[in-house]
């Protein structure tokens, strides 16, 4: 799995206009699924992204994770952080994990994330949604499960 982690101060989801999803003081997460990925997969990276020390103690240092501040999480499914842009000028998207299969995993991120006792939102699996947020910090991670980055 992929996630682009971006600390905010709030953030929504919207698909054709409506708002699905929305979240105050969180964490935005750009989730995408590779060909490989399992459910462990999926549980580690919900793990790793709710243990995250990114947000300020009173001492101004990042040393607090999302539930030592009462924040939520929104997650966005997007396949596209397996676009690979070495070759030419078209994006070659074969890493990527298959729909049905990315879309039980995200499920299972998703529902990880709320066991763990943190609100999740979420957007449409394969829709085209409209993503707003404010970065707080601004604050940007890159997660890879392979640990390539």
């Amino acid at each position: 799995m992929r996630a682009v982690v971006q600390r905010v101060s709030r953030a929504s989801v919207a698909v054709e206009g409506e708002v699905i999803g929305q979240i105050g003081r969180g964490l935005l997460v750009l989730l995408a699924v590779g060909h490989d990925d399992d459910e462990a997969i999926a549980r580690w990276c919900a793990q790793k992204l709710l243990g995250l020390r990114i947000f300020e103690d009173e001492a101004g240092k990042m040393n607090l994770d999302l539930t030592e501040v009462g924040g939520e999480l929104l997650a966005i499914s997007q396949f596209t952080l397996y676009g690979d842009c070495r070759k030419g000028r078209r994006p070659s998207f074969v890493a990527a994990g298959h729909p049905e299969r990315a879309s039980a995993l995200v499920d299972v991120f998703v529902e990880e994330v709320r066991a763990l006792g943190v609100g999740c939102q979420t957007g449409r699996f394969g829709a085209m949604m409209d993503v707003d947020l404010i970065n707080h910090g601004p604050v940007t991670l890159l997660i890879d499960s392979d640990k390539t980055f």
